[in-house]
């Protein structure tokens, strides 16, 4: 009935001499192409493969360009800071150090170092000399200005994969996304990619949904990882754009790490990187000197 009725409208603008376009309006879109090749695997390949990637790399030793954003849609504005020049140090399994600088005068900006427990800060203040903070990496005390809510963690979850501990489980979807071509206006790639899954038992058979992460099957690399926290949220969404090799390991040099909960972002340009270099205990102390007082972050 529905062919009929279809064939019968189209019969009736022909027989009554009436023009389709009268009747109908038309939109250009974005043109979309397949990519000339793309992989198929196993969800049992992806996460073989996602935990050797991740053992394959011990240390960090990064220059870094950083940039700060603040706001979105709770505030009606976006906020987006200077950017500072630094380095990253990072060694398995749980000793970071972020140093920026302040931008022309290239002094002590902030300098913060964890032991995946408890972490150190200092920062520079206007007139001030500078400020020491201690507390521990999880945040029990939030902030409304989410940037005083930074903890280390967010750097070592975001700049490292991790592959799939032995308590926790896997699935595997299929998905796509739109990608823009920079040489074509009017032309996007709509790109196939994985969505793995990574959930622990929250209660009987309840399962905790702890990462998504999102391959590309061009390439078999990671674009995106959102981590949950325990009530389901994405607390972290980190992207990953321009692989490059460093000390025969693919990374991504730009990675975007967003926290839609509290309302900003951090994008770190990675502009030279060794991989699995030998780091020194001394570069992840930071000491207060003994006249100071050290604020105590909850």
């Amino acid at each position: 009935m529905m062919g009929f009725r279809t064939v019968s409208l189209v019969a009736a603008f022909a027989i009554l001499g009436i023009p389709k376009s009268c009747y109908q309006t038309t939109k250009l879109v974005q043109k979309t192409m397949a990519p000339d090749i793309y992989h198929s695997t196993s969800v049992d390949q992806i996460e073989k493969d996602t935990s050797a990637r991740d053992a394959s790399i011990k240390t960090l030793n990064a220059s870094v360009l950083i940039t700060a954003s603040q706001g979105g849609g709770k505030t009606g504005k976006v906020v987006t800071y200077t950017s500072f020049r630094g380095y990253i140090f990072v060694r398995k399994p749980n000793d970071l150090r972020v140093i920026l600088q302040l931008p022309v005068l290239g002094s002590r900006a902030l300098d913060m170092v964890s032991d995946g427990k408890m972490f150190t800060l200092v920062h520079a203040t206007a007139g001030h000399g500078d400020a020491w903070m201690h507390g521990s990496n999880t945040v029990t005390t939030p902030s409304k200005n989410g940037l005083e809510n930074l903890r280390p963690g967010v750097f070592f979850d975001s700049l490292l994969v991790p592959g799939v501990a032995a308590d926790e489980f896997v699935s595997l979807n299929e998905s796509t996304r739109i990608v823009p071509l920079p040489d074509k206006k009017r032309v996007s790639m709509e790109e196939p990619d994985y969505d793995l899954t990574i959930s622990k038992v929250k209660s009987g058979n309840v399962l905790r949904t702890v990462r998504v992460l999102h391959i590309s099957r061009v390439d078999m690399l990671p674009f995106q990882q959102d981590i949950y926290d325990e009530q389901g949220r994405v607390v972290t969404s980190a992207t990953y754009e321009k692989y490059k090799t460093f000390n025969n390991v693919q990374f991504p040099s730009v990675i975007t790490m967003q926290r839609p909960l509290d309302q900003y972002s951090l994008k770190v340009e990675i502009t030279k990187m060794t991989i699995n270099g030998e780091l020194e205990d001394d570069q992840f102390e930071l000491k207060p000197p003994p006249t100071v007082t050290v604020q105590e972050l909850k």
